[in-house]
């Protein structure tokens, strides 16, 4: 009853009239690492943040810079050139910090956003795992739903028919005829939503990867439907506030927030560093005040330096208000940072909760439809034998079918359902890997 779902794939959207080798949820996901917009930017965000530590960590190490310039020099009296010479000068400045609170304090504040940005990414690849699960079975989710559509149609134009006969020959009445007749045209209408919604999903794959996807892997019959391990919410509550990558980098963006908060109070703290400058000049002139040296002419060069060695201390006294603004700007900044982690806990202990409800609720929906699909195959058989017989009429028999198709569409989603909540309560415990897309993907033929 139920047709191969690539080639009912290949068939809905016009491809090519050959089977094509459907690609694995483990090949979308491996061109998803390479291809999927919104992972790169998040791989590049983590590697442009990378270099706060680098940063933050300069202001704390020595700082070397050099300078030279060379200028022409002329010299005139009323107008006439007396002189013309070239001046050279070089500098070289090393400062080395001392005493800088203010550095420290903002070093770790950069060391801390680094680590929350390699959490945050790290919790794009998690996701990425789920997206690509869920593109991948919405596809699924899509051909199933149309090969019901697919199949009801048919059998209820079989119906059809056969009312269409009986009427002619004066076995039934025109209700008979009317009433198929209005179930082919809604079974006709479902067919061609369930068509769009196939397009639609098969486009979010698309998008996901940036190519076509002609045909996909379907899932077997190899599926064992478990409740999670372990059995306790509160377990994978424990699991979550230990493992769970945004709670981390809430937790790390929080500790940034006070060691910047810190760093803006040490603002009043005296500062001291070490500090030494080197500079050469040297001036070749022919002359000096438009008198010849030696009366020939010649260039005396002269060449002149100096060196300085100090310890640079500073402290602020008062700056209008300014430092003392921006230390209750930085801790309220630390405040809203706590409030946020906050949030965030209690955003992941629902979703650990919810999922975890899901997952126990979903392994008796699984249950419950595969015995659904049982009642509704028999139900189907003994209205059959009774419509043959003349004890129920073809609405009864329409009704029948509609429930066998319905049943079968609705124990597929509850699969996907089942296994897309379990990817979900794995990455919101912080849990999830790839080796959870490998072991679905074994379960795919």
């Amino acid at each position: 009853m139920k047709q191969k779902l690539n080639k009912i794939f290949i068939h809905a959207v016009c491809i090519f009239p050959f089977l094509i080798q459907g690609e694995s949820l483990l090949d979308i996901y491996n061109e998803a690492l390479e291809n999927d917009p919104t992972y790169r930017a998040a791989q590049y965000t983590f590697l442009a943040d990378k270099e706060l530590k680098v940063q933050g960590r300069a202001a704390l190490l020595p700082n070397i810079s050099i300078s030279g310039t060379t200028n022409w020099n002329e010299y005139y009296q009323n107008k006439v050139l007396q002189q013309n010479y070239n001046s050279f000068g070089s500098q070289a400045t090393l400062s080395q910090p001392l005493f800088r609170l203010d550095y420290w304090f903002n070093y770790k504040s950069s060391k801390a956003l680094t680590d929350a940005a390699e959490a945050d990414f790290a919790y794009e690849q998690q996701n990425l795992l789920v997206r690509t699960a869920e593109v991948y079975f919405g596809v699924l989710r899509a051909i199933d739903n149309l090969n019901a559509a697919i199949s009801e149609e048919k059998a209820i134009k079989k119906q059809l028919d056969q009312a269409q006969q009986r009427f002619e020959v004066g076995l039934s009445a025109i209700t008979e005829v009317q009433e198929a007749q209005l179930a082919f045209d809604l079974s006709r209408a479902s067919k061609i939503n369930a068509e769009g919604n196939l397009f639609s999903a098969r486009e979010s794959l698309n998008a996901l990867i940036g190519r076509e996807v002609f045909s996909i892997d379907e899932l077997g019959n190899d599926l064992i439907i478990t409740e999670p391990t372990p059995s306790s919410k509160e377990a994978w509550v424990n699991k979550a506030i230990e493992k769970n990558y945004k709670l981390k980098a809430s937790h790390l963006r929080k500790n940034a927030a006070k060691n910047n908060a810190r760093s803006s109070a040490s603002n009043h703290l005296p500062k001291i560093n070490i500090a030494g400058t080197i500079n050469e000049a040297e001036t070749n002139q022919f002359n000096f005040e438009g008198f010849d040296i030696d009366g020939q002419g010649i260039p005396v060069p002269e060449v002149t330096g100096r060196r300085n060695y100090a310890i640079q201390f500073s402290m602020p006294i008062f700056q209008g208000g300014s430092v003392n603004s921006k230390r209750r700007q930085a801790y309220a900044n630390y405040d809203r940072s706590i409030e946020n982690a906050l949030f965030v806990e209690r955003s992941v202990i629902q979703e650990v909760r919810s999922q975890y409800s899901n997952v126990i609720t979903l392994v008796a929906n699984v249950k419950a439809q595969q015995q659904a699909v049982v009642s509704a195959t028999s139900a189907l058989e003994a209205t059959s034998v009774g419509y043959k017989v003349g004890t129920r009429n073809v609405v009864d028999l329409l009704q029948a079918e509609k429930n066998l198709y319905s049943a079968e569409k609705n124990l597929a989603n509850a699969k996907y359902d089942y296994i897309l909540a379990n990817l979900r309560l794995a990455l919101a415990s912080g849990t999830i890997s790839p080796q959870n897309i490998i072991d679905i993907n074994n379960l795919l033929n």
